[in-house]
């Protein structure tokens, strides 16, 4: 059975910004991780960033070398952290290649995970639609990202790709 790579804040890990856990309950994330299906990890941490850590949020900017749009994400001191941000997004891209991953679950909301809201760079906590740096990068290279809201529709996937692969 394939692996799934799992946002690691969502089973206990203190990875979270900052440090607190905020597990998902979910009996089908129980589940794949008793069958050992899961593969947890933290983009934000495999980038370089500490736990705990100023929270951060992706604004919008101009790349002043080349004058083109760019996503840019700032902590809430005012500090450039895109850099470590990519790093994490790639070093996720790297782990689902190297494991043969064609599904991920991630936390909604976060700046690298976030697969249908992300906050808007304002630190009042409003959200809006858009992804965070991973999950766009995951998606643009065929995987199916699901956040801890749509497990029923991951399970469904998975299930239809078991049955493909047997």
């Amino acid at each position: 059975m394939e692996k799934i790579l799992v946002s690691a804040c969502l089973i206990e890990e203190p990875v979270r910004y900052d440090g607190q856990l905020k597990p998902c309950s979910s009996t089908i994330l129980k589940k794949w991780q008793r069958e050992g299906l899961i593969l947890a990890f933290c983009p934000e941490v495999a980038g370089g960033l500490p736990v705990p850590r100023p929270p951060s949020e992706i604004i919008a900017g101009i790349d002043k070398k080349d004058k083109k749009n760019t996503r840019l994400i700032i902590n809430s001191n005012g500090q450039d952290v895109t850099l470590f941000f990519n790093e994490g997004a790639k070093k996720s891209l790297e782990i689902v290649l190297i494991h043969d991953i064609k599904i991920a679950i991630l936390k909604d909301g976060s700046p690298s995970c976030g697969s249908q809201y992300i906050y808007d760079g304002t630190f009042n906590g409003v959200r809006i639609p858009g992804r965070g740096l991973t999950a766009e990068l995951l998606e643009n290279n065929g995987i199916n990202v699901f956040n801890e809201n749509e497990l029923k529709s991951a399970e469904i996937l998975k299930y239809s790709l078991d049955a493909k692969s047997k």
